[in-house]
């Protein structure tokens, strides 16, 4: 299994469609957030910076949808289905560790 890494510029992307999609506007979304003005938005939007995880979660109820959703897409490789492989992969190690330990 690959370690996860998350694309600022593909969330950035996310995040403006997910805002287009709710017809909000950038400075609707500062005002929801309680910022000052747009521009943690706009870097957002560009990939310039990630959301924290309080902003993350935030977003996630305006838009109604999840933060892996934002994070990652709806595209993407579902958790449920990395399971059996970290399954595979702990038995492997058990039986290694069991090998060594005889």
């Amino acid at each position: 299994m690959n370690y996860p890494v998350l694309d600022p510029k593909a969330t950035g992307a996310r995040i403006r469609e997910l805002r287009k999609q709710k017809h909000l506007t950038v400075e609707e979304i500062s005002h929801f957030m309680g910022f000052e003005s747009g521009q943690a938005i706009y870097k957002w939007q560009r990939g310039d910076s990630l959301p924290t995880v309080d902003n993350l979660f935030a977003l996630s109820r305006l838009f109604e949808t999840s933060v892996d959703e934002i994070l990652r897409g709806k595209e993407e490789e579902s958790e449920s289905s990395l399971l059996p492989r970290i399954g595979e992969n702990i038995e492997s190690i058990i039986s290694f560790s069991q090998l060594r330990c005889s």
